[in-house]
C-alpha cells in the first residue's frame, strides 16, 4: 500500500480524495494510539502524504480536516492549468485570478441563467423604475425563474421575498449588506412581502459557539438589519432558534423536504462525511423551508401558491438547487432566484470577505479613520509601482479593490465612469482613487451607525414576531 503513487488516486474526484484523506488520517490516528509496529505507521503515514498531495493537486488546495469540498466541480480560467480554478461553495470562495470568480462558467457550471439585458429591460418596463444599480452593473447577474416572477407580477398574482444571514459575528461588514440592500429595493418596486431568516443554528452547528452566542449573534445581526430600513409592516424577521419551536407548519415543511431528500443527495451537494454531526446533514432542509408560504401561515393565510423569489449570493445556490428538485415532489412551486457577485475581501478578489478577519473587510462598526487606515493600507491596487508607470500606463480598474468597491456603492453611473476611465489613463493615481472611495464609504457607513442606534429593543421584538403583514391573502 505505501508504494501506491499519486496518479492512482487522481480518477478520484475531490470529494472521494477527501474521503480517503480523512480515512487515512484516522487509521495513522489509531495506529498511533494502538503502538503498532513502526514500519507499519510509516507506511500509513506515507500513504497519508500520497494521498493529501493527490487531493492537492485535483482541487488546488490543502486538505483541512472538516472543509470538504462541497459541491466542487473545477471551473477553469486558463487553458489546462490547475493553478487556475474557482473553487466555490456555501462556505469558501477561491480563485487564482485577481480579477475574481468566473462568473460566467459558474453561470455553465450551476446551470443557472445570465441577467441580460432584455431581462433588465423588462424588469424596468414592468416596475416603472429605473433598475438599481446592482442590477445595472451586473453584481446581481444571475436568475433562475424570474421571469415567472414577472409573469405572476404582470397578471396579478402575488410573489414574496426570501433572504438571510448566517449570525457569525456581532458586526456586519459592508459585503453583507449587498444582498439586504437589493431585497429592499425588490419589495419597495413589487411591493410584497419579505421574511428574513437567521441561521442561528447553522452557526452553532458549523462554528465553535454556545446556542447563547449563536443567538445573541442573531439579535445583534437583526439591529443592523432593521437599520437598513425595512418596513416592519411588511417584514418578519426571525431565528430559527425561536420560530422552529413556534411553527408546527414550518417544522412540517422542513420534515416533508427532509424525507424526500437522501443522504446521497445532500452528500453530493454539500459534501457532507461519515464524521459530520447529524445535525449539519439535517440542516439544508431548515433553510429549504422558507421557500414555501406554508411555513409562514400567519402572513399568507394557509393559501399553498404564493410563490418565492430568493435574492442571495452565488454561493447560496447549492441549497436552493436542492430546494428546487424537491419542491414539485411535496406539491410546491420551485422558488425563483436572483444570484450575486461575491464582495471581495480588501486583499483582492480571490476570496470574499470574512468577518473573522478584520484587516479584510470594512465593518459596519468602524470609524471614520479606520476606515480610512484598511483601504489606504489593505486595499489591493490596480496602479503600477512608480507614479511615472502609472502616469504612463494607466492602472487596472479589473483587479483594483477600490474601484470594486466604488461599483458597490457608488451610485452615479457617470462619475463611476468618470474615474474609470481617468484611473485606466493614468490621470487619476491609486491615493486618489482610494481617497474617493473613503469619501463613499464614511458617510454611508456613518448614517447607518446613527440609524442603528436609533433600533430599540421593542422594535426588534416587532420584527421578529410572528404575525399578520400589510397584505390580505
Amino acid at each position: 500500500m505505501a508504494d501506491i503513487q499519486n496518479s492512482s488516486f487522481c480518477s478520484c474526484n475531490p470529494l472521494e480524495l477527501f474521503e480517503q484523506v480523512t480515512a487515512q488520517g484516522e487509521k495513522v490516528r489509531s495506529l498511533k494510539a494502538e503502538k503498532a509496529p513502526k514500519d507499519e505507521i510509516e507506511a500509513a503515514v506515507k500513504l497519508l502524504l500520497s494521498l493529501k498531495l493527490s487531493y492537492k493537486t485535483s482541487t488546488g488546495q490543502e486538505y483541512k480536516a472538516g472543509s470538504p469540498p462541497t459541491d466542487f466541480t473545477p471551473v477553469s480560467n486558463g487553458p489546462g492549468d490547475a493553478q487556475d480554478e474557482d473553487f466555490v461553495d456555501p462556505w469558501t470562495v477561491q480563485t487564482s485570478n485577481a480579477k475574481g470568480v468566473d462568473y460566467d462558467k459558474l453561470i455553465v457550471r450551476f446551470g443557472s441563467s445570465k441577467i441580460d439585458k432584455d431581462l433588465i429591460n423588462r424588469i424596468e418596463r414592468v416596475t416603472g423604475q429605473k433598475p438599481h444599480h446592482f442590477l445595472r452593473r451586473g453584481i446581481f447577474f444571475s436568475h433562475r425563474d424570474m421571469h415567472q416572477i414577472l409573469d405572476a407580477y404582470e397578471n396579478k398574482k402575488p410573489f414574496y421575498l426570501y433572504t438571510g444571514r448566517g449570525p457569525s459575528s456581532e458586526a456586519l461588514h459592508v459585503g453583507h449588506l449587498i444582498p439586504f440592500i437589493f431585497t429592499k429595493w425588490l419589495q419597495e418596486v413589487f411591493n410584497v412581502p419579505l421574511v428574513i431568516q437567521l441561521t442561528d443554528d447553522e452557526k452553532y452547528l458549523w462554528k465553535d459557539l454556545t446556542i447563547e452566542k449563536a443567538y445573541q449573534y442573531t439579535i445583534e445581526n437583526v439591529k443592523d438589519i432593521i437599520a437598513c430600513g425595512f418596513d416592519v409592516n411588511k417584514t418578519f424577521i426571525f431565528s430559527d432558534l425561536d420560530y422552529l419551536g413556534s411553527s408546527p407548519e414550518f417544522y412540517k415543511n422542513i420534515i416533508k423536504v427532509q424525507k424526500h431528500v437522501t443522504f446521497n443527495q445532500v452528500k453530493g451537494i454539500f459534501g457532507f462525511t461519515d464524521s459530520d454531526c447529524i445535525g449539519k446533514i439535517s440542516f439544508p432542509a431548515i433553510q429549504a423551508a422558507p421557500s414555501f408560504c406554508t411555513s409562514f401561515p400567519q402572513i399568507f393565510n394557509n393559501r399553498k401558491d404564493v410563490q418565492c423569489l430568493i435574492p442571495c449570493a452565488i454561493d447560496q445556490d447549492p441549497y436552493f438547487r436542492m430546494t428546487r428538485d424537491v419542491a414539485p415532489r411535496i406539491g410546491y412551486a420551485k422558488p425563483a432566484l436572483m444570484h450575486s457577485v461575491f464582495f471581495p475581501a480588501l486583499q483582492g478578489a480571490q476570496t470574499k470577505m470574512s468577518a473573522s478577519d478584520p484587516n479584510s473587510s470594512i465593518f459596519l462598526t468602524d470609524t471614520p479613520k479606520q476606515i480610512k487606515t484598511k483601504i489606504n493600507k489593505h486595499a489591493f491596487s490596480g496602479g503600477k509601482d512608480t507614479v511615472e508607470e502609472h502616469r504612463k500606463y494607466g492602472g487596472n480598474c479589473d483587479v483594483d479593490v477600490s474601484y470594486m468597491y466604488l461599483t458597490f456603492f457608488l451610485e452615479d453611473d457617470d462619475k463611476l465612469e468618470q474615474i474609470k476611465q481617468a484611473y485606466t489613463s493614468g490621470a487619476l493615481l491609486t491615493g486618489e482613487l482610494k481617497k474617493a472611495l473613503i469619501e463613499t464609504l464614511q458617510p454611508l457607513i456613518a448614517t447607518h451607525q446613527q440609524r442603528r442606534k436609533q433600533v430599540t429593543s421593542e422594535m426588534v421584538k416587532e420584527f421578529m414576531t410572528p404575525r399578520k403583514l400589510a397584505f390580505d391573502y
